[in-house]
């Protein structure tokens, strides 16, 4: 049996490591919930709207994505801690060309958006996974997780169609950006992302220290893809939108472009779609294919965990091979 001074010694431990893997984070959420409540107040002070609003649809942004972002750092760091390297070796095939589609469909499993997708995928690579899998695997798990799917279901009833193009559009663009990094990518074009805690940590201690470096590392970038996002938002018109809403092949690009800089969560951007009444069926499909896979705060947490020079290239083409998904798959069902 254990002894009660070893269960007290161990308690102490954990609560100690709870503690100090918390407080960056509690810091991030402080910070975020002053700037939150202060910022729309001194904007109205200053009489100057144009702000208020940049505040309002930053904090939006953000405080969407925080927990996802979280979700995401938590599987991540259980992956690094717990997770033996020979175990995900033996989930996916050996052959680069059949571990894209599994790691692709595996990422229905987890339930969250772009933000959680970035670390997870990071951490598959970092204990032994191919890249072109982890890639297929950050593409899809925003995309066609059950909880996207069901969202996408309600924000359109009485059209399964819809549900059914974005699930094959972006799992078909997950696949087939996989297949390309395996065949063109290459090596110095990526970044692999360094573990948070110490090389030969395990267990609990490695779990909470990953969790807090990737929390606190891709918050940061969460919080510039926010701030872009704003910007745009209050910097463009609606009337300008309204302008290009007649012809699918003007608005297919036009909502590919705008869910770039939205931002959208995964786990919304059914609704804003649906929203969009104007605009063809396929442009809408396209919306909510693109955004989970290619906007700027994605972008910012891929530039800061893999370089920019991987974020630039792979966003580039993500976004062409996601709108092609799209309208081929707008043809045949919508």
């Amino acid at each position: 049996m254990v002894s009660q001074r070893a269960v007290g010694d161990g308690v102490r431990v954990v609560v100690r490591a709870f503690v100090y893997a918390g407080v960056g984070g509690v810091a991030v959420v402080a910070v975020a919930t002053v700037a939150a409540v202060l910022g729309p107040l001194l904007a109205l002070d200053l009489y100057t709207p144009p702000v208020a609003a940049w505040w309002t649809v930053f904090t939006a942004v953000a405080v969407q994505g925080v927990p996802f972002l979280l979700l995401g750092t938590v599987v991540s760091a259980a992956i690094g801690a717990f997770v033996p390297e020979r175990a995900l070796r033996r989930l996916l095939p050996r052959n680069p060309a059949l571990a894209v589609p599994v790691a692709g469909v595996a990422g229905a499993v987890l339930p969250g958006c772009e933000c959680a997708s970035v670390p997870v995928a990071g951490s598959l690579m970092r204990r032994g996974v191919a890249p072109a899998a982890a890639l297929a695997f950050l593409l899809s798990a925003p995309a066609i997780n059950p909880v996207v799917l069901v969202a996408t279901s309600l924000a359109f009833p009485g059209r399964p169609e819809m549900v059914l193009a974005r699930l094959l559009a972006s799992l078909g663009t997950a696949v087939v950006m996989g297949w390309l990094w395996a065949r063109f990518g290459k090596e110095e074009w990526l970044r692999l992302p360094k573990r948070g805690g110490a090389p030969h940590t395990t267990g609990l201690r490695a779990f909470l220290l990953g969790l807090r470096h990737d929390f606190l590392h891709a918050g940061g970038f969460l919080v510039l893809g926010a701030a872009a996002a704003a910007t745009f938002n209050i910097a463009v018109p609606r009337s300008v939108l309204d302008v290009f809403t007649g012809s699918v092949w003007i608005a297919v690009p036009l909502l590919a472009l705008l869910a770039v800089v939205l931002c959208v969560c995964s786990e919304a951007d059914a609704f804003v779609a649906a929203s969009l009444s104007a605009f063809p069926a396929t442009a809408r499909l396209a919306f909510m294919v693109v955004g989970p896979m290619v906007d700027l705060k994605l972008l910012a947490l891929q530039a800061g965990t893999f370089g920019r020079s991987f974020a630039v290239r792979f966003a580039s083409v993500t976004w062409l091979v996601a709108v092609a998904a799209s309208v081929l798959t707008g043809w045949w069902l919508l």
